[in-house]
């Protein structure tokens, strides 16, 4: 999958006010994580709720998951958040060349 499709994903799984909630708790917990009854306790929503959620930063790949015997430790993928944001600023002003319309 090319780059500008990883951000996009990546993105647009943050796009979601309680993925948002989700992903900014698990940065915030570390190399550690946490476990989807520790999310809920912190945010107050319920377990489905957080499956849903959970499932989608999974797929863009800003979250890892381990299973640990019966529990489930989800962790923020620091690289993939490196990556999408050093996409986002990469070409920082480096100036613009306008194409000019000729028609107009």
């Amino acid at each position: 999958m090319d780059r500008t499709r990883q951000t996009a994903q990546a993105l647009a799984a943050l796009g979601h006010e309680v993925r948002l909630e989700i992903y900014r708790l698990l940065v915030r917990a570390g190399h550690d994580g946490l476990n989807v009854g520790d999310i809920g306790a912190q945010l107050g929503r319920p377990p489905s709720t957080l499956a849903h959620h959970l499932s989608a930063l999974v797929a863009s790949g800003l979250v890892a998951q381990e299973r640990r015997g019966r529990e489930v430790i989800n962790r923020a993928d620091y690289d993939v958040m490196s990556r999408t944001v050093a996409f986002l600023t990469d070409q920082c002003c480096t100036g613009v060349t306008l194409v000019k319309d000729d028609a107009a």
